[in-house]
């Protein structure tokens, strides 16, 4: 599949807004930490991968009801569903530089019954975009940060209607965010999450 950048302009995956606030003081503490023990930044964003993979539970695996949706609310709170732990890696790898984009899956959902749209990430290294999930591994999920082929949560399977969304977005999708925004818990935002893009 190819990725589209929804804007050509590549600066325009490094920018900061009320989602993706790389220069809020807890994003900053973060990466200056995982940057210390970082040699470059092919380290750093494999680091903030897993940091955010890894120490920062999805809400739906962990039955944690709060609805995080800002990247340093999500870093702070240490919870979120798969597009907050998107917002979270974006704002860790643009704060060191790394142009980072938002994409999308429509996956079948959780529950059985219809579809979804699952929130990850592309970063930009060597000439292209590479997409990475860090929505967290359990079992049957074995995601990784690679370069060098996908190693996603999940691969869409045609048969199911489910599909890659090729577009790379600079802000997180409106009908997403606007979902996040207005849920009063986890189970609201679980159900209601658009089904499409």
């Amino acid at each position: 599949m190819q990725l589209i950048q929804e804007n050509p302009d590549l600066s325009a995956y490094l920018a900061a807004d009320e989602v993706i606030d790389h220069h809020h003081h807890v994003v900053r503490e973060v990466a200056a930490r995982l940057a210390e023990e970082s040699a470059d930044s092919y380290v750093y964003a494999q680091a903030a991968y897993e940091y955010v993979r890894d120490t920062i539970p999805h809400s739906a695996d962990s039955g944690d009801p709060r609805v995080t949706w800002r990247a340093s609310d999500v870093l702070a709170q240490g919870t979120g569903i798969c597009h907050a732990k998107a917002h979270a890696l974006t704002a860790l790898l643009r704060a060191e530089d790394i142009p980072t984009a938002l994409c999308y899956q429509r996956l079948t959902h959780d529950a059985g019954t219809g579809h979804c749209v699952h929130g990850l990430v592309a970063v930009r290294f060597r000439g292209g975009w590479h997409r990475q999930d860090c929505r967290g591994n359990k079992p049957g999920v074995d995601a990784r940060f690679s370069l060098a082929g996908e190693q996603l949560a999940w691969v869409p399977d045609a048969r199911s209607s489910e599909l890659d969304y090729p577009v790379l977005y600079a802000a997180p999708h409106p009908a997403v965010l606007r979902v996040m925004k207005d849920a009063p818990d986890r189970p609201y935002l679980w159900e209601n999450l658009p089904d499409a893009l």
